[in-house]
């Protein structure tokens, strides 16, 4: 039976997305699983996998169009069956000036609406991660010959133009050399505007509360060291592996803090997902590590680092993204010793964690060097109170001081 695949809703915020690539084409095999087309959101470039095994029958789509999330886009079914086409109820599409209308072996028939507004024909169409790739190896993305859908500039362009040497900007001085020059105004991404309405929907809706506890992480310390001495160069685990496994199972004690508030509800989760923040150009983005509780700390180490990966090449999977219960963001590598973080609605709690230090320590009358690591809860309100919260991160602190606790 014919399987419609719809556009897929990558993250509490998004309406619609920009159906960047088709990877099969009308007439080719696909199993189910296999990479259907890519679609650009505003946070990332992603793969939408075939849900379905059989034949690509038809294509809903044209590469450029804005989708709404639900909205169909393909159809896969077997050959020779007779398949319904999903109405459209849409309005027209609106093609830009500068760009040739979908081909006719991929109409339109979703409600659909081309990418288009004002300021558009001034604005250089490239990929996130081509304009971080330019903007870090100081290229002049403007002088790049796109060959992505519609003249877009993609990843290969860019790095084309860097090996052949072109397009590059003024090379930068050996030397600072201070100058005054006219103000410049930078056009905000996608991923920053979302961040922005999120944070501003957060921020004013969610009344927060925070809680900071200093943890011991000598022995964490030094059961790390110990476990990294038999794994190879691609698995070490990292201190952050070890803080999501303690996350995860202090969770199991406090569900109220894995949940959301619906309503005059409070849901509590039966899954544990733990939301891990992840620096991408432009921005942030939360993977989610499914089941966190019940996973190893290889697999949790392995996971984060396969997702965090394909986030900052700008190719994350729906599942990378979705179904996040509970949010951690770590700024340890960058010599943090404190700070808080903004709720992920429509979650009710975020932990933020800071670098873990090697500091002098009181200990019975005596000062002795010793690791510490701050962490602060950030907590609604509505949902939980200071006592909980407090517990919390009384309960994570014996998972991290102890850190045997974790593998028994």
């Amino acid at each position: 039976m014919a399987e419609t695949i719809n556009m897929p809703k990558l993250g509490f915020d998004m309406a619609e997305g920009v159906l960047i690539r088709w990877v099969k084409n009308e007439g080719q095999e696909i199993t189910k699983g296999d990479i259907l087309a890519e679609i650009e959101t505003d946070k990332a470039t992603v793969e939408v996998e075939s849900s379905a095994s059989g034949v690509v029958r038809k294509l809903l789509a044209g590469e450029g169009d804005v989708v709404p999330v639900g909205a169909p886009i393909a159809v896969v079914g077997t050959a020779d069956e007779k398949i319904d086409i999903p109405e459209s109820g849409a309005p027209k599409t609106e093609t830009k000036s500068d760009e040739k209308p979908a081909a006719p072996s991929q109409p339109a028939a979703v409600p659909v609406q081309q990418a288009s507004s004002a300021s558009d024909s001034d604005r250089i169409k490239a990929s996130p991660l081509a304009k971080k790739i330019a903007e870090d190896k100081n290229v002049n993305i403007a002088d790049i010959q796109g060959t992505g859908p519609g003249g877009r500039v993609v990843k290969k362009d860019v790095e084309s133009a860097i090996s052949s040497g072109r397009s590059s900007k003024v090379s930068s001085p050996t030397s600072p050399v201070i100058v005054s020059h006219d103000d410049q105004v930078i056009q905000t991404t996608k991923l920053r505007q979302a961040i922005g309405r999120r944070l501003i929907e957060s921020k004013t809706t969610i009344p927060h509360f925070y809680v900071t506890h200093e943890y011991k992480m000598d022995a964490l310390m030094d059961m790390r060291k110990q476990a990294n001495a038999s794994l190879p160069d691609g698995e070490k685990l990292s201190v952050n592996d070890f803080i999501l496994k303690g996350v995860a199972l202090s969770l199991r004690l406090f569900p109220n803090l894995n949940a959301t508030i619906k309503d005059k509800e409070v849901i509590q989760f039966g899954h544990v997902n733990v939301g891990v923040a992840v620096t991408v150009p432009g921005g942030l983005m939360t993977v989610v590590v499914k089941d966190t509780d019940q996973k190893t700390l290889r697999q949790i180490s392995a996971e984060v680092k396969s997702m965090a990966g394909r986030a900052r090449e700008g190719k994350v999977k729906p599942d990378d993204v979705d179904g996040s219960t509970f949010s951690t963001s770590n700024l340890g590598m960058y010599d943090v010793e404190d700070f808080i973080a903004i709720i992920n609605p429509p979650e009710a709690a975020i932990l933020s964690i800071s670098s873990a230090r090697e500091i002098p320590v009181v200990e019975n009358g005596e000062i002795k060097p010793g690791w510490r690591m701050k962490a602060t809860i950030s907590v609604d309100h509505r949902v939980s109170d200071g006592a909980e919260a407090a517990q919390f991160m009384q309960a994570l602190a014996g998972f991290l001081e102890n850190p045997v606790s974790m593998l028994i």
